[in-house]
């Protein structure tokens, strides 16, 4: 349901279009593009409007009730999209969970402190875990292999220090149940003594853009400080960091939950290795370098290895990793197949409460 222009109908698409402009620069790039992409779709709506409904006027109209019905039964139809050839095809889930997500940004913006009826959208059914049962052979098979020759398989590459950073990675994953934002987000002094314990920076799931623009005006600072705040990273002064505290109070929400968690010795032995991996990928870079994980390789964007992995960059490395172990593992005795997402591992561990 691409759209790129702006919205030239009714007055009503034209006030949300509006709306959205104002919004545009205190949200990402790609939320920007979804609530265009909605104020579209609410002109398309007005064009082909049922003569039994009452047809909205003004913005605050399209937000009752019966107008959201309605609109959202065009929608969830097919009927909204921007390309002909499209209409009449049913979106997918997690367009319309996109759909959902903007319609509540732009009701909060046009008739704020009111409540509004949004549909519901059924989520995904998760995928399989890894049994509990297998996860401590999933462990020993992998700390096996973290001084075995190189892995290859079907083209795809494993040395040394790749699978000496993997086991590192899982081994936490085990032991904490963090995932790939939380991983992203963790630092060295998030590390306990001798590596016995690791911190996590609990960021909140499904967390929309709109609290974060609001908690940014309440704290008079910038919304990329808000996040850096919510998901426990770092490059924040101690002034902003106060600012955005007392504007999450004053809107009765707390910060990032940060939780200690022990860690197994056999973790603390996997993260010892990856340090000293670590200490020699960051030698040559100018600067402090504070982030646990890094990456192994140069690469387009960074001409030496050793800068932090963001959270996709995690993901990738993570998959990488699993699905090379897998194919060379496959029918080894004890070996169950180690998932290809981090959040099919995620599921599965948790094995340690977080210290008290």
């Amino acid at each position: 349901m691409e759209q790129t222009g702006k919205a030239t109908g009714p007055p009503a698409a034209r006030a949300v279009s509006s709306v959205v402009d104002g919004l545009a620069g205190g949200v990402s790039p790609s939320r920007a593009r979804q609530l265009r992409m909605v104020a579209g779709m609410w002109e398309r709506a007005l064009g082909q409007w049922p003569d039994a409904v009452v047809r909205p006027a003004r913005a605050a109209e399209l937000f009752g009730d019966e107008a959201l019905r309605t609109f959202w039964g065009l929608a969830a139809g097919g009927w909204l999209w921007a390309r002909e050839q499209d209409v009449g095809r049913a979106p997918s889930g997690a367009t319309l969970r996109v759909v959902r997500d903007c319609l509540g940004i732009l009701a909060a913006a046009v008739c704020p402190g009111e409540e509004v009826w949004l549909p519901v959208v059924a989520q995904p059914e998760p995928k399989a875990v890894v049994p509990p049962g297998q996860l401590a052979v999933l462990y020993r098979k992998l700390a096996d292999m973290a001084s075995d020759a190189p892995v290859e398989r079907h083209g795809i590459a494993l040395s040394k220090e790749d699978r000496v950073r993997l086991l590192a990675l899982v081994a936490v994953v085990l032991d904490t149940g963090a995932r790939s934002s939380e991983l992203a987000a963790m630092r060295l002094d998030d590390l306990g003594e001798d590596e016995g314990t690791v911190r996590v920076h609990r960021s909140p799931q499904n967390a929309s853009a709109l609290p974060q623009r609001v908690v940014a005006e309440r704290a008079g600072v910038g919304e990329d400080v808000v996040q850096r705040v919510m998901s426990g990273r770092g490059g924040v002064s101690a002034g902003a960091r106060e600012k955005v505290r007392v504007a999450l109070e004053g809107l009765g929400e707390g910060g990032p939950a940060v939780e200690d968690y022990a860690l197994r010795p056999g973790t603390g032995v996997a993260v010892r290795r990856w340090l000293r991996v670590r200490a020699g990928l960051v030698a040559r870079l100018e600067g402090t370098q504070s982030a646990l994980w890094v990456s192994l390789k140069a690469n387009q964007w960074q001409g030496e290895p050793g800068f932090a992995l963001r959270p996709q960059g995690v993901r990738k490395a993570y998959t990488r990793g699993a699905v090379a172990l897998n194919g060379v593992m496959a029918g080894r005795y004890g070996w169950s197949p180690l998932p290809t997402t981090l959040e099919q591992l995620r599921r599965g561990a948790g094995l340690t409460p977080p210290l008290p």
